[in-house]
This record gives structure tokens, C-alpha cells and sequence, in this order.
């Protein structure tokens, strides 16, 4: 059994976001590796007891490996819906993790915040995927 599956036309866009975010993702574990040889904090051990400044760059990692199957699932959805819209919405979920990673990597875990506009683009997602369920009842 086969099954055509039909994409609306900038579908394109939401898998190039998608790509984008994997990116994101891998930059952020380089950081990581980086804070590790700079902080001495070899593995298995998640986190430092011995040095805060370390702790916020794993944590950014982690809270966005948190929200990143989400994210991922919202996006792919809310692009059948709306390609264009749902690929910007992407992007802006994107720049809001790198600010939010490159905030919280200053050792002061408030600029953290600076980033928090990352949520706008995970509403707008979250929106059309309601709408686009709504449709499909």
C-alpha cells in the first residue's frame, strides 16, 4: 500500500527551519564541550560542584533539549497549516534560544531572560496548531 502525502507550497521553509534548529542544538553542545575543558568538569558529571559558571552553560543546553521535542512536533504540524507563518515562528523560537544560551552563558543566570521572546514563536506554533486541528475535526 502507498501513500501520497501533498505538503502545502513553503514546506520547504519548515524543513529548512527544522534543519536550522538542529543547528542550533549542536552549537549549543559545543558550547558545552568547551565550558567542560574550560571548567574542568570531565564526564559522566552533568553539572559542577565546584563552579556555577559551568552549570549555566549545561543548563541552557538542557532547558532547550527540554522544550526541543516539542518544538520540533508544533512546527512540523503548524507548517501544513500555515508554511510560511510557521517557518517564521521558527526562526524567531531559534534566535530566542541562542540569546537566551548566550545570556545564560554570561554566568548570570538572569540575562537568561534576554532571550525569552523564544516563547513568542512556540505560542504562534501552538496557535496554528489549534487552528489547524480545529479544521481537521
Amino acid at each position: 500500500m502507498s501513500v501520497t502525502l501533498v505538503l502545502p507550497d513553503g514546506y520547504g521553509y519548515v524543513i529548512l527551519t527544522a534543519v536550522a534548529s538542529i543547528f542550533m542544538t549542536m552549537w549549543k553542545a559545543v558550547q558545552v564541550g568547551k565550558a567542560r575543558k574550560e571548567f574542568k568538569v570531565d564526564y559522566p558529571a552533568m553539572y559542577s560542584d565546584k563552579s556555577a559558571h559551568f552549570n549555566c552553560y549545561q543548563r541552557a543546553h538542557q532547558n532547550t533539549l527540554e522544550n526541543y521535542p516539542q518544538f520540533l512536533v508544533l512546527l512540523l504540524l503548524a507548517g501544513i497549516e500555515m508554511p510560511c507563518v510557521s517557518a517564521l515562528a521558527g526562526l524567531v523560537f531559534i534566535a530566542g534560544r541562542v540569546v537566551y544560551a548566550l545570556g545564560y552563558q554570561t554566568g548570570e543566570p538572569i540575562k537568561r531572560a534576554r532571550g525569552n521572546f523564544a516563547m513568542m514563536g512556540m505560542l504562534v506554533l501552538l496557535l496554528i496548531n489549534m487552528k489547524l486541528a480545529l479544521r481537521l475535526l
